[in-house]
Protein backbone atom coordinates (compact mmCIF):
# COMPACT_ATOMS: atom_id res chain seq x y z
CA UNK A 1 0.00 0.00 0.00
CA UNK A 2 1.47 3.27 -1.05
CA UNK A 3 1.57 6.18 1.35
CA UNK A 4 -0.01 9.26 -0.10
CA UNK A 5 2.08 12.40 0.16
CA UNK A 6 1.04 15.96 -0.15
CA UNK A 7 1.98 17.52 -3.44
CA UNK A 8 2.57 20.94 -1.84
CA UNK A 9 5.54 21.51 0.52
CA UNK A 10 4.94 22.76 4.02
CA UNK A 11 4.97 26.52 4.41
CA UNK A 12 7.97 27.86 6.36
CA UNK A 13 7.27 29.59 9.66
CA UNK A 14 6.35 33.23 9.34
CA UNK A 15 9.15 34.46 11.63
CA UNK A 16 11.90 32.33 10.07
CA UNK A 17 14.08 35.25 9.07
CA UNK A 18 13.49 37.00 12.37
CA UNK A 19 14.65 33.95 14.29
CA UNK A 20 17.73 33.63 12.07
CA UNK A 21 18.66 37.28 12.53
CA UNK A 22 18.09 37.09 16.27
CA UNK A 23 20.33 34.07 16.58
CA UNK A 24 23.09 35.76 14.61
CA UNK A 25 22.82 39.00 16.53
CA UNK A 26 22.81 37.20 19.88
CA UNK A 27 25.91 35.22 18.93
CA UNK A 28 27.80 38.38 17.97
CA UNK A 29 26.32 40.81 20.46
CA UNK A 30 28.64 42.83 22.65
CA UNK A 31 27.84 42.76 26.37
CA UNK A 32 27.03 46.12 27.91
CA UNK A 33 27.96 47.00 31.49
CA UNK A 34 27.57 50.20 33.46
CA UNK A 35 29.20 51.84 36.45
CA UNK A 36 27.20 54.10 38.73
CA UNK A 37 29.66 56.63 40.17
CA UNK A 38 28.41 58.33 43.34
CA UNK A 39 30.15 61.12 45.24
CA UNK A 40 29.86 64.60 46.62
CA UNK A 41 31.18 67.64 44.69
CA UNK A 42 34.93 68.00 44.25
CA UNK A 43 35.71 64.36 45.06
CA UNK A 44 37.56 63.67 41.80
CA UNK A 45 34.70 62.01 39.93
CA UNK A 46 35.71 63.47 36.58
CA UNK A 47 39.21 62.01 36.94
CA UNK A 48 37.75 58.61 37.71
CA UNK A 49 35.43 58.76 34.69
CA UNK A 50 38.32 59.63 32.39
CA UNK A 51 40.36 56.72 33.76
CA UNK A 52 37.53 54.19 33.56
CA UNK A 53 36.69 55.08 29.96
CA UNK A 54 40.33 55.74 29.02
CA UNK A 55 39.49 59.15 27.68
CA UNK A 56 41.76 62.15 28.16
CA UNK A 57 40.51 64.63 30.70
CA UNK A 58 39.98 68.00 29.02
CA UNK A 59 40.15 71.33 30.79
CA UNK A 60 36.36 71.42 30.85
CA UNK A 61 36.31 68.04 32.59
CA UNK A 62 38.16 69.21 35.67
CA UNK A 63 36.26 69.54 38.89
CA UNK A 64 37.07 73.21 39.29
CA UNK A 65 35.52 74.22 35.99
CA UNK A 66 33.19 71.49 34.81
CA UNK A 67 29.47 71.79 34.33
CA UNK A 68 27.70 68.99 36.17
CA UNK A 69 24.43 67.76 34.76
CA UNK A 70 21.70 66.31 36.91
CA UNK A 71 22.72 62.87 35.58
CA UNK A 72 26.00 62.62 33.69
CA UNK A 73 26.59 59.89 31.11
CA UNK A 74 29.46 58.71 28.96
CA UNK A 75 30.51 55.43 27.38
CA UNK A 76 33.40 53.73 25.62
CA UNK A 77 34.18 50.39 24.04
CA UNK A 78 36.46 48.03 25.97
CA UNK A 79 38.90 46.41 23.58
CA UNK A 80 41.18 43.44 23.97
CA UNK A 81 44.49 44.89 25.13
CA UNK A 82 46.33 41.62 24.47
CA UNK A 83 45.34 41.71 20.83
CA UNK A 84 48.16 43.27 18.83
CA UNK A 85 46.11 43.71 15.69
CA UNK A 86 45.51 47.12 14.22
CA UNK A 87 41.81 46.86 15.06
CA UNK A 88 41.50 44.79 18.26
CA UNK A 89 38.24 43.11 19.03
CA UNK A 90 35.64 44.90 21.14
CA UNK A 91 34.93 42.88 24.25
CA UNK A 92 32.30 45.02 25.92
CA UNK A 93 30.73 48.44 26.04
CA UNK A 94 31.20 50.31 29.30
CA UNK A 95 28.88 53.14 30.38
CA UNK A 96 29.37 55.46 33.36
CA UNK A 97 26.58 57.37 35.10
CA UNK A 98 27.35 60.16 37.58
CA UNK A 99 25.42 62.55 39.81
CA UNK A 100 26.75 65.86 41.20
CA UNK A 101 25.81 65.23 44.83
CA UNK A 102 23.48 63.34 47.16
CA UNK A 103 20.67 65.86 46.84
CA UNK A 104 17.29 64.20 46.43
CA UNK A 105 16.61 66.16 43.24
CA UNK A 106 19.56 64.36 41.58
CA UNK A 107 19.45 60.82 42.92
CA UNK A 108 15.70 60.58 42.37
CA UNK A 109 16.40 60.63 38.61
CA UNK A 110 18.64 57.57 38.61
CA UNK A 111 15.86 54.93 38.73
CA UNK A 112 14.48 56.36 35.48
CA UNK A 113 17.80 55.79 33.69
CA UNK A 114 18.83 52.67 35.60
CA UNK A 115 15.69 50.62 36.39
CA UNK A 116 16.67 48.00 38.97
CA UNK A 117 14.95 45.16 37.14
CA UNK A 118 17.10 45.62 34.03
CA UNK A 119 20.22 47.21 35.54
CA UNK A 120 21.01 45.12 38.64
CA UNK A 121 22.78 42.19 36.86
CA UNK A 122 24.99 44.55 34.83
CA UNK A 123 25.78 47.43 37.22
CA UNK A 124 28.67 48.20 39.56
CA UNK A 125 28.44 50.96 42.18
CA UNK A 126 31.52 53.07 42.87
CA UNK A 127 31.53 55.53 45.79
CA UNK A 128 34.13 58.32 45.70
CA UNK A 129 35.49 59.74 48.97
CA UNK A 130 37.85 62.70 49.19
CA UNK A 131 40.95 62.38 51.39
CA UNK A 132 41.00 66.17 51.86
CA UNK A 133 37.82 65.76 53.94
CA UNK A 134 38.36 62.53 55.91
CA UNK A 135 35.92 63.52 58.66
CA UNK A 136 33.05 63.03 56.22
CA UNK A 137 33.86 59.42 55.23
CA UNK A 138 31.41 57.61 57.51
CA UNK A 139 28.58 60.08 56.96
CA UNK A 140 28.91 59.93 53.18
CA UNK A 141 29.12 56.14 53.18
CA UNK A 142 25.91 55.91 55.20
CA UNK A 143 24.15 58.26 52.79
CA UNK A 144 25.18 56.44 49.64
CA UNK A 145 24.83 52.86 50.93
CA UNK A 146 21.33 53.56 52.24
CA UNK A 147 20.36 54.86 48.83
CA UNK A 148 21.85 51.81 47.07
CA UNK A 149 19.80 49.48 49.26
CA UNK A 150 16.63 51.47 48.56
CA UNK A 151 17.31 51.61 44.83
CA UNK A 152 17.97 47.87 44.59
CA UNK A 153 14.66 47.00 46.29
CA UNK A 154 12.75 48.86 43.58
CA UNK A 155 9.03 48.17 43.55
CA UNK A 156 9.37 44.83 45.32
CA UNK A 157 8.09 42.81 42.37
CA UNK A 158 8.59 39.05 42.38
CA UNK A 159 10.74 39.15 39.27
CA UNK A 160 13.00 41.73 40.90
CA UNK A 161 13.29 39.60 44.04
CA UNK A 162 14.53 36.67 41.94
CA UNK A 163 17.15 38.90 40.31
CA UNK A 164 18.31 40.12 43.71
CA UNK A 165 18.63 36.58 45.05
CA UNK A 166 20.68 35.55 42.02
CA UNK A 167 22.95 38.55 42.49
CA UNK A 168 23.55 37.78 46.14
CA UNK A 169 24.33 34.13 45.39
CA UNK A 170 26.79 35.20 42.72
CA UNK A 171 28.59 37.64 45.05
CA UNK A 172 28.65 35.16 47.92
CA UNK A 173 30.12 32.46 45.67
CA UNK A 174 32.76 34.91 44.47
CA UNK A 175 33.77 35.74 48.04
CA UNK A 176 33.93 32.09 49.05
CA UNK A 177 36.01 31.06 46.01
CA UNK A 178 38.40 34.03 46.16
CA UNK A 179 42.06 33.20 45.91
CA UNK A 180 44.99 35.56 45.81
CA UNK A 181 46.54 36.09 42.40
CA UNK A 182 49.51 33.87 41.72
CA UNK A 183 52.16 33.84 39.07
CA UNK A 184 51.63 30.13 38.58
CA UNK A 185 48.97 29.41 35.95
CA UNK A 186 45.94 27.44 37.04
CA UNK A 187 45.61 23.95 35.61
CA UNK A 188 43.17 23.59 32.79
CA UNK A 189 41.19 20.86 34.51
CA UNK A 190 40.73 22.74 37.82
CA UNK A 191 37.27 22.55 39.29
CA UNK A 192 35.34 24.18 42.09
CA UNK A 193 35.81 22.57 45.43
CA UNK A 194 32.71 20.88 46.68
CA UNK A 195 33.53 21.99 50.22
CA UNK A 196 33.02 25.70 50.87
CA UNK A 197 33.78 27.47 54.09
CA UNK A 198 31.12 29.82 55.44
CA UNK A 199 31.66 33.52 55.31
CA UNK A 200 33.57 35.04 58.19
CA UNK A 201 32.03 37.23 60.89
CA UNK A 202 30.94 40.63 59.71
CA UNK A 203 31.10 39.61 56.04
CA UNK A 204 28.23 40.36 53.65
CA UNK A 205 25.74 41.15 56.38
CA UNK A 206 24.24 43.81 54.11
CA UNK A 207 23.89 44.26 50.34
CA UNK A 208 21.03 41.84 49.90
CA UNK A 209 21.11 42.37 46.13
CA UNK A 210 24.74 41.36 45.68
CA UNK A 211 25.72 44.54 43.80
CA UNK A 212 29.48 44.84 43.30
CA UNK A 213 30.60 47.94 45.27
CA UNK A 214 33.97 49.70 45.17
CA UNK A 215 34.82 52.39 47.73
CA UNK A 216 37.42 54.67 46.15
CA UNK A 217 39.34 57.19 48.27
CA UNK A 218 40.71 59.80 45.89
CA UNK A 219 43.58 62.27 46.44
CA UNK A 220 45.43 59.77 48.62
CA UNK A 221 48.69 61.56 47.84
CA UNK A 222 47.56 64.29 50.26
CA UNK A 223 47.42 61.97 53.27
CA UNK A 224 50.99 62.69 54.31
CA UNK A 225 50.58 66.43 53.85
CA UNK A 226 50.82 67.67 57.43
CA UNK A 227 49.94 71.33 56.95
CA UNK A 228 47.14 72.99 58.84
CA UNK A 229 43.67 72.61 57.44
CA UNK A 230 43.06 76.26 58.09
CA UNK A 231 45.46 76.91 55.25
CA UNK A 232 43.44 74.56 53.08
CA UNK A 233 46.32 72.25 52.16
CA UNK A 234 45.75 69.04 54.07
CA UNK A 235 42.97 66.58 54.58
CA UNK A 236 43.78 65.65 58.17
CA UNK A 237 44.68 69.27 58.83
CA UNK A 238 45.45 70.35 62.38
CA UNK A 239 44.36 66.97 63.75
CA UNK A 240 48.04 66.08 63.94
CA UNK A 241 51.25 67.82 63.03
CA UNK A 242 53.76 66.31 60.67
CA UNK A 243 54.48 62.63 60.25
CA UNK A 244 55.12 60.11 62.98
CA UNK A 245 53.51 57.53 65.19
CA UNK A 246 50.33 59.47 65.95
CA UNK A 247 49.94 60.45 62.33
CA UNK A 248 50.21 56.90 61.04
CA UNK A 249 48.01 55.60 63.84
CA UNK A 250 45.16 57.88 62.89
CA UNK A 251 45.42 57.23 59.14
CA UNK A 252 45.56 53.50 59.80
CA UNK A 253 42.53 53.83 62.05
CA UNK A 254 40.62 55.48 59.22
CA UNK A 255 41.56 52.62 56.92
CA UNK A 256 40.45 50.03 59.49
CA UNK A 257 37.04 51.69 59.79
CA UNK A 258 36.61 51.76 56.01
CA UNK A 259 37.65 48.12 55.66
CA UNK A 260 35.19 47.07 58.36
CA UNK A 261 32.33 48.82 56.58
CA UNK A 262 33.32 47.43 53.18
CA UNK A 263 33.45 43.92 54.63
CA UNK A 264 29.79 44.14 55.66
CA UNK A 265 28.76 44.86 52.05
CA UNK A 266 31.20 42.56 50.28
CA UNK A 267 32.80 45.70 48.83
CA UNK A 268 36.39 46.46 47.90
CA UNK A 269 38.55 49.42 48.95
CA UNK A 270 40.95 51.36 46.72
CA UNK A 271 43.10 54.45 47.26
CA UNK A 272 43.90 56.44 44.12
CA UNK A 273 46.06 59.41 43.22
CA UNK A 274 46.74 61.31 40.03
CA UNK A 275 49.37 58.70 39.15
CA UNK A 276 47.99 56.76 36.16
CA UNK A 277 49.05 53.39 37.55
CA UNK A 278 46.64 53.59 40.51
CA UNK A 279 43.76 54.52 38.22
CA UNK A 280 44.65 51.72 35.81
CA UNK A 281 44.51 49.15 38.63
CA UNK A 282 41.09 50.48 39.64
CA UNK A 283 39.81 50.14 36.06
CA UNK A 284 41.04 46.56 35.78
CA UNK A 285 39.32 45.55 38.98
CA UNK A 286 36.08 47.31 37.98
CA UNK A 287 35.94 45.29 34.74
CA UNK A 288 36.81 42.14 36.68
CA UNK A 289 33.92 42.72 39.11
CA UNK A 290 31.46 43.59 36.34
CA UNK A 291 32.10 40.26 34.59
CA UNK A 292 31.91 38.24 37.79
CA UNK A 293 30.80 34.72 36.79
CA UNK A 294 27.45 33.43 38.05
CA UNK A 295 27.24 31.13 41.01
CA UNK A 296 27.93 27.49 40.14
CA UNK A 297 25.08 25.03 40.21
CA UNK A 298 24.83 22.74 43.22
CA UNK A 299 26.88 19.59 42.87
CA UNK A 300 24.79 16.47 42.45
CA UNK A 301 26.11 13.53 44.48
CA UNK A 302 27.99 11.14 42.26
CA UNK A 303 28.35 13.65 39.43
CA UNK A 304 31.58 15.27 38.35
CA UNK A 305 32.22 18.74 39.77
CA UNK A 306 31.58 21.62 37.41
CA UNK A 307 34.52 23.50 35.95
CA UNK A 308 34.66 27.18 36.91
CA UNK A 309 33.69 29.80 34.39
CA UNK A 310 36.63 31.96 33.43
CA UNK A 311 36.43 35.72 33.86
CA UNK A 312 37.36 37.45 30.61
CA UNK A 313 38.96 40.24 32.67
CA UNK A 314 41.23 38.58 35.24
CA UNK A 315 42.66 40.67 38.08
CA UNK A 316 46.29 39.82 38.77
CA UNK A 317 47.21 42.49 41.36
CA UNK A 318 47.85 41.38 44.89
CA UNK A 319 46.24 43.13 47.87
CA UNK A 320 48.22 46.03 49.31
CA UNK A 321 47.57 47.54 52.75
CA UNK A 322 51.01 49.05 53.40
CA UNK A 323 51.35 51.85 50.87
CA UNK A 324 48.83 54.46 52.00
CA UNK A 325 48.67 56.11 48.57
CA UNK A 326 47.90 52.88 46.65
CA UNK A 327 45.73 50.70 48.88
CA UNK A 328 44.17 47.67 47.16
CA UNK A 329 41.72 45.55 49.19
CA UNK A 330 39.71 43.34 46.82
CA UNK A 331 36.43 41.81 47.89
CA UNK A 332 36.82 38.34 49.40
CA UNK A 333 40.32 38.87 50.76
CA UNK A 334 39.67 40.86 53.95
CA UNK A 335 38.46 39.69 57.36
CA UNK A 336 38.18 40.92 60.93
CA UNK A 337 41.44 39.23 61.82
CA UNK A 338 43.41 40.98 59.08
CA UNK A 339 41.84 44.31 60.02
CA UNK A 340 42.72 43.98 63.70
CA UNK A 341 46.32 42.92 62.99
CA UNK A 342 47.03 46.16 61.19
CA UNK A 343 46.88 48.25 64.39
CA UNK A 344 46.40 47.00 67.95
CA UNK A 345 43.42 48.25 69.93
CA UNK A 346 40.93 48.29 67.07
CA UNK A 347 37.69 46.42 67.80
CA UNK A 348 36.10 45.48 64.47
CA UNK A 349 33.08 43.94 66.18
CA UNK A 350 32.34 47.15 68.10
CA UNK A 351 32.54 49.22 64.92
CA UNK A 352 30.28 46.76 63.12
CA UNK A 353 27.65 47.02 65.84
CA UNK A 354 27.93 50.81 65.85
CA UNK A 355 27.34 50.80 62.09
CA UNK A 356 24.24 48.68 62.55
CA UNK A 357 22.85 51.20 65.04
CA UNK A 358 23.34 54.05 62.59
CA UNK A 359 21.70 52.16 59.75
CA UNK A 360 18.69 51.26 61.92
CA UNK A 361 18.24 54.92 62.98
CA UNK A 362 17.76 53.89 66.60
CA UNK A 363 20.00 56.11 68.78
CA UNK A 364 18.61 54.65 72.00
CA UNK A 365 20.59 51.42 71.59
CA UNK A 366 24.01 53.02 72.00
CA UNK A 367 26.72 55.05 70.32
CA UNK A 368 26.68 54.96 66.54
CA UNK A 369 29.55 54.81 64.08
CA UNK A 370 29.41 58.51 63.29
CA UNK A 371 29.92 59.50 66.92
CA UNK A 372 32.78 57.01 67.30
CA UNK A 373 34.39 58.30 64.13
CA UNK A 374 34.37 61.88 65.41
CA UNK A 375 36.61 60.81 68.29
CA UNK A 376 39.04 59.37 65.75
CA UNK A 377 38.88 62.17 63.18
CA UNK A 378 37.72 65.52 64.60
CA UNK A 379 35.13 67.22 62.45
CA UNK A 380 36.82 70.20 60.86
CA UNK A 381 33.93 70.95 58.59
CA UNK A 382 33.17 74.14 60.48
CA UNK A 383 36.43 75.61 59.23
CA UNK A 384 35.96 74.85 55.57
CA UNK A 385 32.21 74.34 55.13
CA UNK A 386 31.72 77.83 53.69
CA UNK A 387 34.51 77.27 51.17
CA UNK A 388 33.09 73.89 50.15
CA UNK A 389 29.61 75.34 49.75
CA UNK A 390 30.95 78.09 47.52
CA UNK A 391 32.82 75.54 45.41
CA UNK A 392 29.65 73.43 45.22
CA UNK A 393 27.68 76.37 43.88
CA UNK A 394 30.47 77.16 41.42
CA UNK A 395 30.47 73.61 40.10
CA UNK A 396 26.69 73.50 39.70
CA UNK A 397 26.44 76.96 38.18
CA UNK A 398 29.78 78.26 36.85
CA UNK A 399 28.10 80.87 34.63
CA UNK A 400 26.38 82.69 37.45
CA UNK A 401 25.17 86.11 36.29
CA UNK A 402 26.98 89.14 37.73
CA UNK A 403 25.51 90.57 40.91
CA UNK A 404 22.92 93.27 40.57
CA UNK A 405 23.93 96.87 41.40
CA UNK A 406 22.99 98.15 44.84
CA UNK A 407 19.37 99.15 45.18
CA UNK A 408 18.85 102.90 44.70
CA UNK A 409 16.26 104.01 47.22
CA UNK A 410 15.12 107.48 46.16
CA UNK A 411 14.06 110.14 48.64
CA UNK A 412 10.29 110.45 48.91
CA UNK A 413 8.90 113.41 47.02
CA UNK A 414 7.30 115.10 50.03
CA UNK A 415 10.46 114.70 52.10
CA UNK A 416 12.53 116.26 49.32
CA UNK A 417 10.14 119.20 48.95
CA UNK A 418 9.90 119.74 52.71
CA UNK A 419 13.68 119.89 52.94
CA UNK A 420 13.85 122.74 50.40
CA UNK A 421 10.60 124.49 51.31
CA UNK A 422 12.02 126.88 53.92
CA UNK A 423 14.86 127.92 51.67
CA UNK A 424 12.63 128.58 48.69
CA UNK A 425 10.05 130.47 50.77
CA UNK A 426 12.67 133.10 51.61
CA UNK A 427 13.40 133.80 47.95
CA UNK A 428 10.56 135.56 46.14
CA UNK A 429 12.13 134.88 42.75
CA UNK A 430 11.48 131.15 43.33
CA UNK A 431 7.72 131.66 43.60
CA UNK A 432 6.14 130.15 40.43
CA UNK A 433 3.25 132.67 40.62
CA UNK A 434 5.67 135.51 40.08
CA UNK A 435 5.32 135.33 36.28
CA UNK A 436 1.65 136.41 36.60
CA UNK A 437 2.45 139.51 38.61
CA UNK A 438 3.77 142.86 37.57
CA UNK A 439 6.93 144.26 39.07
CA UNK A 440 4.96 146.91 40.99
CA UNK A 441 2.38 144.44 42.34
CA UNK A 442 4.70 141.95 44.07
CA UNK A 443 4.39 143.67 47.42
CA UNK A 444 0.86 145.03 47.33
CA UNK A 445 -1.08 142.05 46.04
CA UNK A 446 -3.36 140.38 48.46
CA UNK A 447 -3.92 136.63 48.40
CA UNK A 448 -7.25 135.12 47.53
CA UNK A 449 -8.64 131.68 47.35
CA UNK A 450 -7.47 131.25 43.76
CA UNK A 451 -4.33 133.34 43.98
CA UNK A 452 -3.47 137.03 44.32
CA UNK A 453 -6.19 139.42 43.27
CA UNK A 454 -4.11 142.56 42.95
CA UNK A 455 -4.08 144.86 39.99
CA UNK A 456 -1.89 142.51 38.06
CA UNK A 457 -4.50 139.78 38.07
CA UNK A 458 -6.05 141.22 34.89
CA UNK A 459 -2.85 142.18 33.10
CA UNK A 460 -2.51 138.92 31.22
CA UNK A 461 -2.20 139.48 27.46
CA UNK A 462 -5.25 137.40 26.58
CA UNK A 463 -7.47 139.12 29.13
CA UNK A 464 -6.24 142.52 28.02
CA UNK A 465 -6.89 141.73 24.39
CA UNK A 466 -10.37 140.41 25.18
CA UNK A 467 -11.25 143.58 27.08
CA UNK A 468 -10.01 145.69 24.19
CA UNK A 469 -12.10 143.83 21.64
CA UNK A 470 -15.14 144.19 23.88
CA UNK A 471 -14.50 147.88 24.15
CA UNK A 472 -14.25 148.31 20.40
CA UNK A 473 -16.99 145.86 19.43
CA UNK A 474 -19.55 146.81 22.09
CA UNK A 475 -18.97 150.25 23.46
CA UNK A 476 -15.84 151.45 21.69
CA UNK A 477 -15.97 154.69 19.73
CA UNK A 478 -15.03 158.30 19.87
CA UNK A 479 -17.40 158.92 22.74
CA UNK A 480 -16.36 155.99 24.80
CA UNK A 481 -13.94 157.99 26.81
CA UNK A 482 -11.09 155.60 26.03
CA UNK A 483 -7.48 156.45 25.49
CA UNK A 484 -5.93 157.04 22.11
CA UNK A 485 -5.06 153.31 21.84
CA UNK A 486 -8.26 151.34 22.19
CA UNK A 487 -6.32 148.07 22.58
CA UNK A 488 -4.90 149.07 25.92
CA UNK A 489 -7.20 149.59 28.88
CA UNK A 490 -6.61 152.68 30.91
CA UNK A 491 -4.85 151.92 34.15
CA UNK A 492 -4.00 155.42 35.17
CA UNK A 493 -5.55 156.06 38.59
CA UNK A 494 -5.96 159.82 37.82
CA UNK A 495 -7.95 159.35 34.62
CA UNK A 496 -11.60 160.13 34.54
CA UNK A 497 -12.46 156.55 33.75
CA UNK A 498 -10.72 154.22 36.15
CA UNK A 499 -12.21 151.07 34.68
CA UNK A 500 -11.54 149.13 31.51
CA UNK A 501 -13.49 150.48 28.57
CA UNK A 502 -16.42 148.55 27.21
CA UNK A 503 -17.76 147.34 30.59
CA UNK A 504 -20.56 149.90 30.62
CA UNK A 505 -22.48 152.21 28.33
CA UNK A 506 -20.57 154.95 26.62
CA UNK A 507 -20.35 158.21 28.51
CA UNK A 508 -20.88 156.71 31.96
CA UNK A 509 -18.07 156.72 34.46
CA UNK A 510 -17.92 156.09 38.14
CA UNK A 511 -16.02 158.43 40.44
CA UNK A 512 -12.43 157.48 40.92
CA UNK A 513 -12.77 157.67 44.68
CA UNK A 514 -15.43 154.92 44.67
CA UNK A 515 -13.06 152.16 43.46
CA UNK A 516 -9.48 151.09 43.48
CA UNK A 517 -7.39 151.92 40.47
CA UNK A 518 -6.57 148.34 39.71
CA UNK A 519 -9.98 146.78 40.27
CA UNK A 520 -12.27 146.09 37.30
CA UNK A 521 -15.49 148.03 37.21
CA UNK A 522 -18.67 146.11 36.60
CA UNK A 523 -20.98 147.14 33.76
CA UNK A 524 -24.01 149.32 33.93
CA UNK A 525 -26.80 148.08 36.05
CA UNK A 526 -24.36 146.40 38.45
CA UNK A 527 -23.64 147.88 41.82
CA UNK A 528 -20.33 149.66 42.03
CA UNK A 529 -17.81 148.16 44.41
CA UNK A 530 -17.36 150.01 47.64
CA UNK A 531 -14.65 149.91 50.20
CA UNK A 532 -16.67 147.41 52.15
CA UNK A 533 -16.75 144.87 49.32
CA UNK A 534 -14.42 141.90 49.41
CA UNK A 535 -12.26 140.96 46.48
CA UNK A 536 -14.41 137.88 45.86
CA UNK A 537 -17.46 140.10 45.39
CA UNK A 538 -15.53 142.33 43.03
CA UNK A 539 -14.53 139.30 40.98
CA UNK A 540 -18.11 138.05 40.96
CA UNK A 541 -19.39 141.39 39.75
CA UNK A 542 -16.79 141.48 37.01
CA UNK A 543 -17.85 138.14 35.55
CA UNK A 544 -21.54 139.06 35.98
CA UNK A 545 -20.95 142.18 33.88
CA UNK A 546 -19.48 139.99 31.13
CA UNK A 547 -22.59 137.83 31.13
CA UNK A 548 -24.93 140.85 31.00
CA UNK A 549 -23.06 142.48 28.10
CA UNK A 550 -25.33 140.72 25.63
CA UNK A 551 -28.33 142.57 27.03
CA UNK A 552 -26.57 145.91 26.56
CA UNK A 553 -25.79 145.34 22.89
CA UNK A 554 -29.00 146.97 21.58
CA UNK A 555 -28.54 150.04 23.78
CA UNK A 556 -24.92 150.50 22.89
CA UNK A 557 -25.56 150.54 19.12
CA UNK A 558 -27.63 153.75 19.32
CA UNK A 559 -24.66 155.72 20.59
CA UNK A 560 -22.29 154.63 17.88
CA UNK A 561 -21.17 157.06 15.20
CA UNK A 562 -21.25 156.41 11.48
CA UNK A 563 -17.50 156.29 11.35
CA UNK A 564 -16.37 152.70 10.87
CA UNK A 565 -14.30 151.23 13.67
CA UNK A 566 -11.23 149.21 12.94
CA UNK A 567 -11.22 146.10 14.93
CA UNK A 568 -7.48 145.79 14.91
CA UNK A 569 -7.14 149.28 16.44
CA UNK A 570 -5.22 150.75 13.49
CA UNK A 571 -7.18 154.02 13.57
CA UNK A 572 -9.54 156.07 15.80
CA UNK A 573 -12.57 158.29 15.36
CA UNK A 574 -12.55 162.10 15.11
CA UNK A 575 -12.99 162.45 18.82
CA UNK A 576 -9.82 160.53 19.44
CA UNK A 577 -7.91 163.05 17.36
CA UNK A 578 -9.38 165.83 19.47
Amino acid sequence: MEISRSSTPEAPPQDLWSSILDSVSSSRSIPSKQILLLGQPLTGKSTLVSALLQKPASDEGKDDGRIDFAVGYDFADVRDEADEDIAPDTLARLSVYTVPSALESYISLLPHFLPPRQALPHTLVMIALDWTRPWSFVEELETWLKWVETWAKGDGARELEIIREEGRERLQAYLQHYTEPSTDPLPANSTHSSTLLPLGPGTLTHNSSGIPIIVTCTKADLIDDGNDMAAGASGMGSMVKGKGGEWEERTDGVMQVLRTICLKYGASLFYTTTVPSTLQVLRQYALHALFMPPAPSPVVPGAEPQAPIRNIFPFQHKPNTLDRDRIVVPAGWDSWGKISVMRDGFDAKMWGEAWERDMSDDPSEGVGAKRLYVSLVPDQGTKVRNIINQCHLLVLNPFKPPPLPPFNNPTPEQAFLAKNYDENAKKPDHDPRRVFRGPTDLTGASAGIVGPLGSSSFNLPNVERALTEMEVGIGGGPGAGASSDPRRPTRNPTSTSGRPAGLGPAGTAAPASARTPSSPTPGAGSPSPTNGQSQHEVLQNFFQSLLSSKDRTGTATTGRTATPTKVNGAGSGPEDAA
